[in-house]
């Protein structure tokens, strides 16, 4: 049986969301912080295998209550918001950047943007957004969550029984489509950025981690240090940690890097998410995981504005993406000075807290009242 809600899944969604922004806006000191600085995935991985965990949770249990019929009409229902929800965001999105084209001298921020195809061919860009082929930069998350969302009734009661069978079956699956070329097609015979057939396997983990912590399990009092699995994962976290800040300093890592081992691990693939791009973000949930096995530590002042952020992400997602070119537009007009990317970030991501509290006080405001008692 599928447990409920546990506010560690919403705090580490809201602060994906909070990096996501900031990588966004070019030049940002704060994204020298975020998780791709420190290891080989970064916020997305997070965002899509927590979309696959609350998917999973929320769905699985209306299969097991109402049936299957009655899940796919509301897995469906919510695509159908997203869908939307992606039309007018990549149309509020254009009148920002070419808004904010016609203040910034310096730079073209429509092409940086990947909106050059709606200039050249309006007409067929239209077409190309209706049929998800046209996705300009910040926009791509959103399409495969919606990918993903869709095609989840699929597996989902499969998924709830034999967890381990469709996770095989996902695994092979992301294990061919780089070699046979599987993907969805783009604008200009390109193809998705982020591939649907090889991140359908971060979403399916997600969702077995839902249904493993729902089950029982026995209490394990053995240090952590002497958990061989444990010991391997933070190991390696450690490890992709250092070789990726030693990309500042190429003759550091080309000291640090063998040839022989560099050409086996480069390139590496976000479109096709690469191996080494899924196994380091894995190890670093499971470490995660164990060093914060409660959530007592979510119940402070800064982390719950953070899990409020989490429980709204489309709305805050959504936000963060029409921030991104006005911290732009703003940082550019001040010359990039460091003070006002340090503010223009900051206000960013509190305005993406408030949007989360706003919409948690809206939520409770509109709840019907409990019955009285006799």
């Amino acid at each position: 049986m599928l447990n409920g809600r546990d506010p560690r899944i919403d705090f580490f969604r809201g602060l994906a969301l909070i990096f996501i922004f900031w990588d966004h806006v070019p030049h940002n000191p704060l994204g020298q912080i975020t998780l791709r600085n420190f290891g080989f995935s970064d916020a997305a991985e997070v965002f899509v295998f927590l979309a696959g965990y609350a998917a999973v949770l929320a769905y699985g249990k209306i299969l097991q209550r109402d049936g299957y019929l009655i899940a796919c009409v509301k897995i469906w229902r919510r695509t159908w918001v997203l869908y939307v929800v992606h039309i007018f965001l990549l149309a509020m999105l254009m009148g920002i950047v070419f808004f904010a084209n016609s203040h910034v001298e310096t730079r073209d921020l429509v092409e940086e943007m990947g909106l050059t195809h709606f200039v050249t061919h309006p007409q067929q860009a239209l077409v190309d957004e209706l049929l998800l082929r046209f996705k300009p930069n910040l926009m791509d998350p959103l399409p495969l969550y919606i990918v993903l969302l869709g095609c989840l009734p699929l597996v989902l009661p499969l998924l709830l029984r034999k967890t381990w069978a469709v996770v095989a079956v996902s695994l092979t699956v992301y294990l061919l489509a780089p070699h046979l070329g599987w993907n969805l097609a783009a604008i200009a015979d390109g193809v998705w950025y982020f591939n649907p057939v090889t991140w359908q396997l971060l979403f399916v983990l997600g969702g077995a981690a839902a249904i493993h912590a729902g089950q029982p399990r026995p209490v394990k009092t053995r240090r952590l240090l002497r958990q061989p699995l444990f010991v391997a994962a933070a190991v390696y976290a450690l490890l992709a940690g250092v070789l990726t800040l030693s990309w500042r300093w190429p003759e550091i890592h080309d000291a640090l890097m063998p040839s022989a081992l560099s050409d086996l691990l480069y390139p590496i693939s976000k479109t096709d998410l690469s191996p080494v791009r899924l196994l380091h973000f894995l190890a670093l949930a499971y470490v995660t995981a164990k060093l914060l096995p409660g959530h007592a530590w979510t119940q402070n002042w800064l982390a719950q504005q953070t899990c409020r952020m989490g429980r709204y992400s489309l709305e805050v997602f959504c936000l963060g993406v029409l921030l991104a070119p006005l911290a732009d537009m703003i940082n550019a007009i001040t010359g990039d000075a460091f003070a006002m990317q340090i503010f223009t970030a900051l206000v960013g991501a509190g305005l993406m807290a408030l949007l989360g509290a706003w919409l948690d006080l809206n939520k409770r405001l509109t709840q019907p009242a409990p019955p009285a008692t006799a």
